[in-house]
């Protein structure tokens, strides 16, 4: 698990470097990365690009039965869109790099089926509270004030 938290820390990292919110996600099938994607809602002026979102809409088109042997990997607890898509399309298992920052739908993953690990890693919350200090404005927006 960790070659893929270190895949969606990059993703992050190169959000970041775009000018837009470190949070970077893999979509991992049988062991292989097929979707890969980090928030993008600065860079592109979306509404719903989150880095899940991002790395579903790269993995393309897939059939239900690919989505229920994937793994969803994020750097950060994803929030009721990116949980709702994962339960939409039955992905089975999120692994979560941290939930300091920021506490998403983990109880309603878990209440749908979902398997939840959290890493507690300590990149992740120190890259997310760099953020939230340094660029409290977009961290506001994308996750509104709390």
């Amino acid at each position: 698990m960790d070659e893929w938290m270190r895949e969606a820390i990059k993703e992050a990292q190169m959000g970041l470097a775009e000018g837009g919110i470190p949070i970077g996600a893999v979509l991992v099938h049988k062991g292989a990365i097929i979707g890969r994607g980090h928030n993008r809602r600065v860079q592109k002026g979306s509404v719903i690009l989150h880095g899940e979102m991002d790395a579903l809409e790269n993995a393309g088109r897939q059939t239900a039965g690919i989505y229920r042997e994937c793994v969803m990997v994020t750097t950060l607890s994803p929030c009721a869109m990116c949980s709702g898509a994962m339960i939409l399309y039955g992905i089975p298992k999120v692994v979560i790099g941290e939930n300091t920052t920021f506490m998403g739908a983990e109880e309603w993953l878990r209440k749908m089926g979902v398997a939840v690990e959290v890493l507690n890693s300590v990149e992740c919350i120190d890259m997310m509270r760099a953020f939230i200090r340094d660029k409290p404005h977009l961290w506001n927006e994308d996750i509104g004030e709390l």
